[in-house]
């Protein structure tokens, strides 16, 4: 498995992805679905990516395999004092194939690369499982708490959500291994 930047040549492939690990009929072969608490099968698209990667200190990583096929990505923004990741994805069928945690490894490195002190996320409150997972990669609650927000271009709660802010403190440089 390789982790590099995604290219712009890559957001169709990257879309197909993020939809699937996220969103509709396909996502609920993987553990990684929210097809059961918000309706639509699509998570993101072409404007809403290209948009989120022209922010600046933003990127997309990529995990392909040895022919090349692109199995996973994360989205990184870099922001004053942490790294924002986001859209973790990994192919339905190809998940708990350690694909995730390889792209979690990649994103501190890239984190560590830029002298930023740690990395945040939010996480759907209702996810539990997710959310353990994270706390195994040491990521933990900051009790901040951000709304659901209201698009449904990308999808219908089907209940009332909120975000969980999770955070994980890097190492200094020199003391990460």
């Amino acid at each position: 498995m390789t982790i590099a930047n995604a290219a712009i040549t890559d957001l169709p492939t990257l879309i197909n992805i993020i939809n699937s690990a996220y969103r509709g009929e396909a996502s609920k072969t993987g553990w990684t679905t929210e097809a059961h608490f918000i309706a639509g099968d699509k998570r993101t698209d072409a404007g809403n990516l290209q948009e989120m990667l022209a922010k600046p200190g933003a990127c997309m990583l990529k995990a392909t395999d040895a022919t090349g096929v692109i199995e996973g990505c994360v989205y990184l923004r870099a922001d004053p004092d942490t790294l924002y990741l986001g859209m973790l994805s990994v192919k339905p069928m190809l998940q708990n194939k350690g694909i995730g945690k390889l792209l979690m490894a990649a994103a501190e490195q890239h984190a560590l690369a830029l002298h930023l002190p740690s990395i945040t996320m939010y996480v759907v409150t209702i996810r539990q499982e997710l959310i353990a997972w994270y706390q195994k990669l040491g990521y933990g609650d900051t009790l901040q708490r951000i709304p659901f927000p209201d698009l449904p271009e990308y999808g219908k709660p089907m209940q009332a959500l909120e975000f969980m802010v999770m955070k994980k403190s890097l190492p200094d440089d020199e003391d990460y291994t």
